[in-house]
């Protein structure tokens, strides 16, 4: 794989850094085709760069967690990592994918930086051990039915497999069967590890489960929630992005509008230099 920039200059070091600024990891839901990522792949880098935000590009190669078997997954594993690759080269920037088996580790990890276990697998110690050994940095998400406090050992599963790059991600915990709630005192909770936490900010406006087998979401609350992750401390936002939700292939009722980032974008930079401040 291509050399792309140092990801310690991207991704925050195991400690709790506590720097000024936040990491952004944002990108669409899945890789629908090469033009679509390309051109939000641009256009986030033009506004980390503006606001100089660390950032990561995130993208599905193949969406596994499916509600109805009708539902569209990817556009092929293989063509989708190399146009990932592509990004990660072209842009000079980390790029994160989720993985869902050990062999899906060690084949994405020749394409990707990062490696995001999903939140329904966050207890599989095959994939954690096996994208661990990748050498790649590991996200580990957050399972909507996990306590906080249980995500230690989530940690230190990569930890104890001789990998110290970790990281782990926020994105609500289950209410009643088709919503989610986040819980700010877990992101304290769980920097208290040693590691980065970053908040999720779409997928915890999720309603899943919904009657249609369509995941329902409340995208008018992600500049809210966005901001209290800011305002907790959380080390990062993670969010997903689209020219059109509307006509999104996948998660486009709780994705965000491509234009509406450089303003959320531009509000976050500004309360996190408040809050540093205080």
């Amino acid at each position: 794989m291509t050399s792309r920039k140092d990801l310690k200059t991207v991704i925050p070091s195991l400690a709790h850094s506590g720097r000024d600024g936040f990491m952004l990891i944002a990108g669409p839901c899945v890789v629908e085709g090469r033009d679509m990522v390309m051109r939000i792949a641009d256009h986030i880098c033009e506004l980390s760069a503006k606001y100089k935000l660390p950032y990561v590009f995130k993208a599905s190669y193949r969406k596994a967690n499916r509600s109805r078997i009708d539902s569209f997954t990817g556009i092929g594993d293989e063509k989708a990592l190399k146009i990932l690759e592509e990004v990660g080269t072209q842009f000079s920037v980390p790029v994160i994918t989720d993985v869902h088996s050990p062999e899906e580790a060690e084949r994405a990890a020749n394409h990707v930086d990062v490696l995001q276990v999903p939140a329904f697998l966050c207890r599989q110690t095959d994939l954690l051990v096996a994208c661990a050994k990748t050498d790649r940095t590991v996200s580990v998400k957050k399972g909507q039915f996990l306590a906080p406090e249980s995500m230690k050992f989530a940690v230190d599963k990569v930890l104890e497999s001789g990998n110290n790059k970790v990281f782990i991600t926020e994105r609500g915990t289950t209410f009643g069967y088709q919503d989610l709630v986040v819980d700010f005192r877990g992101i304290p909770v769980m920097q208290q590890f040693g590691c980065p936490v970053i908040l999720d900010v779409t997928h915890s406006l999720q309603q899943p489960n919904q009657a249609s087998g369509v995941t329902g979401g409340r995208p008018e609350l992600i500049e809210i929630m966005a901001k209290a992750g800011i305002a907790v401390g959380a080390d990062g936002i993670f969010l997903e992005t689209h020219p059109d939700p509307s006509s999104a292939k996948s998660d486009g009722t709780n994705m965000l509008q491509l234009s509406l980032l450089d303003d959320l974008l531009r509000k976050l930079n500004s309360l996190r230099e408040v809050i540093i401040s205080m």
